[in-house]
């Protein structure tokens, strides 16, 4: 990274891992994630400084990287609905009664998160499959903490109706 803009290379920084792992939850590969993420960054740098006169930075660079995750999951012809083994609770599958039936109840849950518009499927992934905070969300994002929580409020109510099921609304965000 030596000869790059010394805030480019906070950005990175600060950045490159949750970027990574949002990534490989949408393409269910670590190292299809890492190349998609290293070429948006590239991208970014090659116009860095028009880049970071941008009101928001932030969400100009996670819209960068979200085109090119989507672009190499094109590009290697995968379908967007991904079944990533860690939103499996391998504990309650084994545990369970009837594991069976709750490795496909955790499949309907796993595809319902999928259907989610692309907002509310983005923050669900950084809050609960990665567990990132409202906080951190937020400013990967580029948005506020009240944009999360509504947010991760409206999936919630998205997801229980789709899978039919009472929400409670005192649940944690």
């Amino acid at each position: 990274m030596e000869g790059e803009p010394l805030d480019f290379q906070d950005f990175h920084r600060r950045n490159r891992g949750a970027y990574v792992r949002w990534a490989g939850v949408v393409l269910g590969s670590r190292a299809d994630a890492e190349d998609a993420v290293d070429e948006a960054m590239l991208e970014l740098l090659s116009k860095w400084p028009a880049v970071a006169q941008k009101p928001a930075p932030e969400a100009y660079a996670w819209t960068v990287v979200k085109s090119r995750t989507i672009d190499a999951k094109r590009a290697r012809s995968r379908r967007p609905e991904v079944v990533d083994l860690t939103a499996f609770d391998a504990l309650a599958v084994h545990s369970a009664d009837d594991p069976t039936d709750q490795l496909l109840t955790n499949m309907t849950i796993q595809k319902a998160i999928g259907q989610l518009p692309e907002r509310q499927y983005d923050v669900f992934v950084l809050r609960f499959s990665l567990g990132y905070s409202t906080r951190q969300t937020a400013d990967l994002l580029a948005v506020s903490e009240a944009t999360v929580r509504s947010t991760v409020r409206d999936a919630k109510r998205r997801l229980a109706r789709t899978l039919g099921v009472a929400l409670d609304e005192r649940t944690p965000r």
